[in-house]
């Protein structure tokens, strides 16, 4: 099972049933044992009409992070999960793409997305922003040794990433990576109702 106790990913798992998309929460309790040691769980997979079902690791994200000093676009990820997330795809074989999906939770007065396209959830509202791993990698550096954390410049992240609903929606969805839709300059205003 999905860890619901986790807001991010139980506001994931609620977006995919208001869409109505078929998923499959995986259970995260236990690494998978393969044969040259275990795998970390992904997350979900999704299976979006088309030719494209996604294996997806939820990254719940704060949208600003940090009291003193506020950061956006936080991207940051262990190199377990994306060796995992990578190794998976190998095992599911074609027909499956590895996705990471940063769910950021709004605590300020910006949005990583449009009003319309945020989730609220509990109270809370959600902008979903996915990245293909084979978006992610090459850009990956490294964040911090001791926690083994990469995480992509947030100009390179911003012009690969796509809004998830975007992404779900488009029969060819790998397709949907190929051009830019977030500049680096662009932000989202939230009105005071929203905050």
């Amino acid at each position: 099972m999905a860890n619901r106790d986790n807001h991010y990913e139980a506001a994931f798992e609620a977006y995919l049933r208001r869409e109505r998309l078929p998923y499959i929460a995986v259970d995260e309790a236990r690494r998978s044992l393969v044969p040259d040691g275990s795998l970390k769980s992904l997350d979900f997979i999704v299976s979006p009409p088309g030719d494209v079902s996604w294996l997806v690791d939820v990254k719940g994200r704060r949208f600003p992070s940090g009291d003193e000093h506020q950061q956006y676009w936080k991207n940051w990820s262990t190199r377990d999960d994306l060796r995992s997330l990578a190794a998976w795809e190998r095992h599911f074989g074609g027909g499956f793409c590895p996705l990471l999906v940063f769910a950021y939770h709004l605590v300020g007065n910006r949005s990583p997305l449009p009003r319309e396209q945020l989730f609220e959830f509990r109270g809370s509202h959600y902008g979903f922003v996915a990245i293909r791993l084979a978006n992610f990698v090459p850009h990956a550096r490294p964040l911090s040794d001791s926690w083994d954390t990469v995480a992509m410049p947030v100009g390179q992240f911003r012009q690969l990433a796509r809004p998830l609903g975007e992404l779900l929606q488009s029969p060819a969805a790998p397709a949907a990576f190929a051009t830019p839709v977030m500049t680096a300059t662009d932000w989202q205003p939230l009105s005071a109702g929203i905050e």
